[in-house]
């Protein structure tokens, strides 16, 4: 990739995604839990810290994803579904923009392939041409492409619980009409870039330097086979235009697991090589 490629995945990820579109509880440790918890519910630490190789062992599944950030007394919601597959890291969601303040303009769906250090992205807009794919580098974003692709990738969403420091055992409940096991905590995204698969590593790291805080604040739902039904993770970052840390809610579903992911990486002549538009908005600016 050339370096006005790379410069121009990065402005249409930050801009026309999450960081553009909002121009407009702790636990206590695992080890303190009542007996019938850590009975009931397993040891959280150790739950939670394999979390994403029990995903790896279930192969692939459906998910949904819903990414919320209020920011100026206006609340946004992007939303995701489609299939990941936990193997080979491979994913494609079709990701729905919210609507524009006023209500006056449809944005079209844009399709998203995720695959290990890449995001690939189609019907962004902002003059890329309709039949091509817009490539980013994920390990040059200072978010670990967490927040600002406007959906979080399932399985980088699971290797932040490996760096789960603290977690209580809440009880079970359904999510989609499937028995699981909640639990609340907090994990540590420096544990958690060390304790990553390779593929997440400096993703990882760099979310742990580029967010106001290296803490996530986080509600899983499990099954009873160990597998994130749902999982939600707040995240904290410093958006340029403002002083105050911007709070992001993301939360993930995953159903029908062993359904089939079908992606197909775009081929390097699919690939928009050219300058992408930032509608007069830009990150710190």
């Amino acid at each position: 990739m050339d370096r006005r490629q790379h410069r121009a995945g990065r402005t249409v990820v930050a801009v026309g995604i999450m960081l553009g579109l909002g121009a407009g509880a702790t636990g206590c440790s695992g080890s303190g839990a009542a007996a019938e918890d850590v009975k009931g519910g397993g040891d959280p630490l150790a739950v939670l810290r394999r979390a994403a190789d029990t995903l790896r062992g279930a192969g692939s599944s459906r998910a949904t994803t819903s990414m919320e950030m209020a920011t100026g007394g206006t609340r946004v919601t992007i939303r995701g579904q489609g299939a990941y597959d936990y193997r080979h890291r491979f994913g494609r969601l079709t990701v729905v923009l919210p609507e524009d303040p006023a209500g006056t303009s449809e944005h079209r769906p844009i399709t998203e392939l995720l695959a290990p250090g890449a995001l690939f992205m189609k019907n962004r807009g902002a003059g890329v041409p309709a039949d091509k794919w817009v490539r980013v580098d994920t390990t040059t974003l200072s978010d670990g492409n967490l927040v600002t692709g406007g959906a979080t990738d399932p399985y980088a969403a699971a290797e932040v619980l490996r760096g789960t420091r603290e977690a209580t055992y809440l009880g079970r409940t359904a999510v989609g009409g499937t028995a699981v096991r909640h639990y609340r905590g907090t994990a540590d995204l420096n544990s958690a870039s060390r304790l990553a698969s390779a593929e997440n590593r400096q993703a990882l790291a760099a979310a742990a330097k580029g967010f106001a805080t290296a803490e996530v604040p986080f509600d899983a739902y499990l099954d009873d086979q160990g597998r994130i039904r749902k999982l939600r993770q707040r995240f904290s970052f410093v958006n340029g235009r403002q002083q105050t840390p911007v709070a992001v809610a993301s939360t993930t579903l995953l159903y029908d697991f062993g359904a089939p992911a079908d992606v197909r990486l775009p081929r390097s002549a699919d690939i928009y090589a050219g300058r992408i538009a930032e509608d007069g908005r830009r990150p710190g600016h």
